[in-house]
């Protein structure tokens, strides 16, 4: 039988099977950008929503709350104002992300888990004292005048109540209820940051001289229990 040569050629559909091939696996091969690009694209934001909440602690612990203005919190970030609004919704929900995350911060500083002793425990805190004492002691000083800050407040307070009762744990136990809850109102007191005022800028003394009149005026109440 005769076979015409025209039948042994490629047809015209041929290229066009080609390059349609050509065309999917061109596809295929750009389907994982997407989701990297999106795995970058979050990625940009939490960096952006770092670097606000760095600039809007700058700025909290620079001036009184009330005087920190978005458009100075924007351009310490570099982003626009906008970005912030967007990712914040506006001055309350900065200070309520910042406040969250030096609340996280000072947890970790002062974590009770690496505590063995009072001395430990005088340590840890003046050094937490050392580093953001003065400004602490400018935040309660603003608290009286600017209610927004009534619940930080008041949170730094239940946290460090909380320290002290975790880390003097073995000095309150077997004591009958009333004099547990009057003799952890003692440590409370003679471990809150105006007690290291009192001693570190008031009286002048040392680091070293701070932490041994803390651990003597603790001394004198665990050895009592």
């Amino acid at each position: 039988m005769n076979v015409p040569w025209a039948a042994l050629r490629p047809s015209r559909s041929t290229p066009l099977a080609m390059s349609s091939f050509r065309v999917s696996v061109t596809k295929m091969n750009k389907q994982p950008s997407r989701p990297y690009r999106m795995v970058a694209r979050a990625a940009g934001a939490a960096a952006n929503g770092e670097r606000i909440l760095d600039a809007a602690v700058a700025a909290f612990w620079e001036r009184p709350t009330d005087q920190v203005s978005l458009d100075d919190v924007a351009r310490r970030a570099g982003v626009t104002v906008q970005t912030l609004i967007r990712r914040f919704g506006g001055r309350d929900g900065l200070l309520a992300a910042a406040t969250e995350r030096e609340a996280r911060r000072v947890a970790s500083e002062r974590d009770p888990a690496s505590v063995a002793n009072p001395a430990d425990a005088v340590s840890q805190l003046v050094t937490h004292y050392e580093a953001m004492g003065d400004r602490v002691l400018a935040m309660l000083a603003e608290e009286v005048r600017n209610s927004a800050l009534d619940s930080v407040a008041e949170a730094g307070r239940s946290f460090h109540r909380a320290w002290c009762e975790t880390v003097f744990a073995s000095a309150l136990a077997g004591l009958t209820e009333p004099t547990r809850q009057r003799r952890l109102a003692q440590l409370v007191a003679v471990c809150d940051v105006y007690t290291w005022k009192l001693l570190r800028r008031d009286a002048g003394l040392t680091r070293e001289e701070t932490e041994l009149a803390m651990r003597e005026l603790i001394q004198l109440l665990t050895e009592e229990s």
